[in-house]
C-alpha cells in the first residue's frame, strides 16, 4: 500500500513530513534525485528524462501512485508524462494543484467557466524553470479571471537550503521578495511554488509584511493527497515499507536531511 514521494533533493520533505502526519498508515517512499539538484535552472527535456527515471524506480517499489514533491517536476514535466508516458495502471500527481484550489477556492473537478475569485494581487515565488514554464498561470487561467500574477524567480535559494546555509538563503529570500515588490508593491497573497521554500515561510512572511496570505504547500498536499485516496483506495500500491531512496551520495544526504527535519532520516542508494 506504499506511496511514492519524489522530489529532485530535500524540498519534497517539507510534503513528505506533511502527508506521513495526515495518513500514519500509510507506507511513503521517497525519492530524492539529489545527484542531479536542483532541477529549476534544467531544460524541460532534462527534467522529463530525470522525472520518469524516478517515477520508474518508485513503481519498482511498489509505490503505482507518486506525488511529483517538486514544483520544478509538476510544472515543466507532469503534463507531457500524463499525456504522453504514463501507463494506464499508474498515477503521478502534482503540487500545483491543491495550491490552484486553495487560491481559487474551487476544486479541481470543478469545471464550470471562470470566475472571478477573492484574491486579486498574487506573488508567485518558484524557481527559474517553474516560473518559466507559466504553469501556475496557465491553470490559475482555467478557474479565475481578474487575477493579476506577478512571478519571481529565485535563483539560489534551493542551493542554500540543500546546502544548510539558511543566512544565505534568507538574504536571497528578502532580496527576491524586494526585487518582486518593485514590481507589485501590494501583494495580497503570496504562494510559495516550491516545497523547499516552507523552511523559509517565517522569512518570506515578514518580507512580505502584514496583510498578506501566504500559501506554503505541505499541508494543502497533505489534505489533497488524502482526499484522492478516499475516492481511489485502488491506487495504494503494492509495497510495503517506508524507506528513504537518493541517487547521491547516502551518507551525505542523511546527514543533510537530518538536518533538514530535525530528526534522523537514514537514505539508501537508489
Amino acid at each position: 500500500m506504499a506511496v511514492g514521494v519524489f522530489d529532485s533533493g530535500l524540498g519534497g520533505l517539507t510534503v513528505l513530513d506533511a502527508v506521513t502526519k495526515r495518513l500514519p498508515d500509510v507506507p511513503f517512499v521517497y525519492f530524492g534525485d539529489n545527484a542531479h539538484a536542483p532541477y529549476g535552472v534544467r531544460t524541460p527535456d532534462d527534467i522529463f528524462k530525470l522525472t520518469t527515471a524516478g517515477v520508474e524506480r518508485l513503481w519498482a517499489e511498489g509505490c503505482d501512485l507518486v506525488v511529483l514533491a517538486c514544483n520544478t517536476a509538476a510544472a515543466a514535466a507532469l503534463k507531457r508524462m500524463q499525456e504522453t508516458w504514463l501507463p494506464r495502471d499508474k498515477r503521478v500527481l502534482g503540487v500545483l494543484v491543491p495550491m490552484i484550489e486553495a487560491v481559487t477556492e474551487r476544486n479541481w473537478g470543478d469545471n464550470s467557466p471562470p470566475r472571478e475569485v477573492a484574491v486579486k494581487h498574487v506573488a508567485f515565488f518558484a524557481t527559474p524553470a517553474t516560473v518559466a514554464s507559466r504553469a501556475f498561470q496557465r491553470e490559475l487561467a482555467f478557474r479565475a479571471i481578474g487575477v493579476d500574477v506577478e512571478a519571481q524567480p529565485c535563483g539560489g535559494v534551493v542551493d542554500a537550503i540543500e546546502q544548510g546555509d539558511e543566512i544565505l538563503a534568507e538574504a536571497l529570500v528578502r532580496g527576491h521578495v524586494d526585487a518582486l515588490k518593485r514590481r507589485m508593491p501590494h501583494p495580497e497573497a503570496a504562494v510559495l511554488g516550491c516545497t523547499h521554500y516552507p523552511l523559509m515561510e517565517r522569512v518570506f512572511a515578514e518580507a512580505l509584511g502584514p496583510g498578506v496570505k501566504v500559501y506554503s504547500q505541505a499541508n494543502l498536499v497533505a489534505e489533497s493527497l488524502a482526499d484522492y485516496l478516499t475516492r481511489r483506495p485502488e491506487m495504494l500500491g503494492q509495497g510495503k515499507k517506508a524507506k528513504f531512496l537518493t541517487t547521491g551520495d547516502p551518507r551525505s544526504v542523511s546527514d543533510r536531511a537530518t538536518q533538514f527535519l530535525r530528526k534522523k532520516v537514514v537514505f539508501e542508494a537508489a
